[in-house]
């Protein structure tokens, strides 16, 4: 067996029990404290509502536990067990072998082939799991209104990168890794750019925020905070579900500040406000830039590394494919990188909560801090966020802090 075989194994194994661990603690954790809720939310959360928060965090921690097994199993499949290698005979046989269309038809198969076996898991996590928990709003019918759109969509964006992809690979010579790089990046923007009044419009109705009261509170501050935004939206979230949320859009003059219709009637205008300020929070102080700058720089160094891997028998060899072309190569390195890089996701977690804490911090200081906790504690209860999360299993995954340790650092900032 080669060595790179037995590192990938190795991995693999490390990477699928760890996962299932910090599930396990996850779900231990949650559910042993269960019955009694925390001391600093005693007056503002019931029992019932951090009971519905422990089921429900329990029960989508297991499903998660189950999809990581066939997750490993279809990586094994697809490599080590031959599938790659014969969906490129299959295409072979029909197809100029290593062609751009060869290369197309076996990446859109294998995304296809990833679709349908993800399809159970969204239907039990959207019909049973959100449903029991008085979640779901989404009809069959609209469920499979959306994966046509999405399935339409990623035809519609993903077949022409992918093109342009194997175009670069086999024409711009040892730097090809490069100029798919920029390529990449580009269509990145191309995506955050026309996202509001593209891509989102498909999938939820947009309207103006009418509400002069709030639309005033708002606008006025946007003027502190010195931020423009091409308009005010609501959204139709509760079309799908009963999670609320906010976010902002877009880039340069085409940002959109959206509020999910659910937020609109859960929340008080001074709790709308801070949240809002939350995500101005983020524009202000560059995080949206920071973290395009930091995909920029690991999607560069992993172009690169494909670079020099493409080159080697052995990495396909090793992962269970006989023909080198530029498709298999990219499929089996983005297939097997997220299990050597999965020891780096508390790395990615922890800046992620670094960022949310400045954003608290900025909401603070240009509105209410006590409005902010309110909302926050509102929205821990409305979307069933458990207020006990495994220390170990929050560090790995959490991109935002713990509720308790979120709320005690904004009282802080309040006095």
């Amino acid at each position: 067996m080669h060595p790179f075989t037995i590192a990938f194994l190795i991995a693999l194994a490390t990477t699928t029990l760890i996962r299932l661990w910090l599930g396990r603690r996850h779900v231990a954790h949650v559910l042993a404290h269960r019955d009694a809720v925390p001391a600093e939310f005693a007056e503002t959360v019931t029992l019932a509502a951090h009971q519905k928060a422990a089921d429900y965090t329990a029960a989508k921690t297991r499903l998660a536990g189950l999809e990581t097994l066939v997750s490993a199993a279809v990586l094994l499949a697809f490599t080590l067990g031959g599938g790659l290698q014969a969906l490129a005979d299959g295409w072979g046989r029909a197809l100029a072998p290593g062609g751009y269309w060869h290369g197309i038809a076996l990446i859109a198969s294998v995304a296809v082939i990833g679709g349908l076996i993800d399809l159970p898991f969204a239907v039990y996590r959207t019909f049973v799991v959100e449903a029991r928990f008085g979640f779901n709003r989404m009809t069959p019918l609209l469920f499979v209104a959306d994966l046509a759109r999405h399935a339409a969509l990623a035809a519609a964006l993903g077949l022409p990168l992918v093109f342009v992809v194997l175009w670069l690979m086999d024409r711009m010579g040892e730097l090809w890794w490069l100029y798919v790089w920029l390529a990449w990046m580009g269509f990145n923007l191309l995506v955050l750019a026309i996202y509001p009044t593209v891509i989102a419009p498909l999938f939820n109705r947009f309207t103006p925020l009418e509400d002069p009261s709030l639309k005033g509170r708002i606008e006025a501050l946007l003027a502190r905070c010195g931020f423009r935004a091409k308009g005010l939206f609501v959204m139709d979230g509760s079309r799908r579900s009963s999670h609320g949320n906010a976010y902002f859009t877009g880039l340069g003059a085409a940002k959109r500040i959206v509020f999910f219709d659910t937020l609109i009637q859960r929340l008080a205008p001074p709790e709308i406000e801070a949240v809002l300020a939350h995500e101005l929070g983020h524009f202000k102080r560059r995080h949206i830039v920071k973290r395009i700058l930091v995909v920029a720089a690991v999607s560069l160094g992993f172009l690169y590394l494909l670079g020099y891997l493409i080159g080697q028998e052995w990495f396909f060899r090793a992962l269970g494919v006989e023909t080198r072309t530029t498709a298999l190569a990219l499929l089996l390195f983005f297939m097997v990188l997220p299990v050597f890089t999965f020891l780096l996701q508390p790395l990615a977690s922890l800046y992620s909560r670094k960022h949310e804490y400045e954003a608290d911090a900025y909401a603070a200081g240009h509105a209410d801090a006590a409005s902010l906790v309110q909302a926050l504690v509102k929205l821990y209860q409305d979307n069933a966020a458990t207020l006990t999360p495994d220390p170990v299993h929050s560090a790995f995954y959490d991109s935002h802090p713990p509720a308790a340790l979120r709320i005690a650092r904004l009282q802080a900032l309040r006095q």
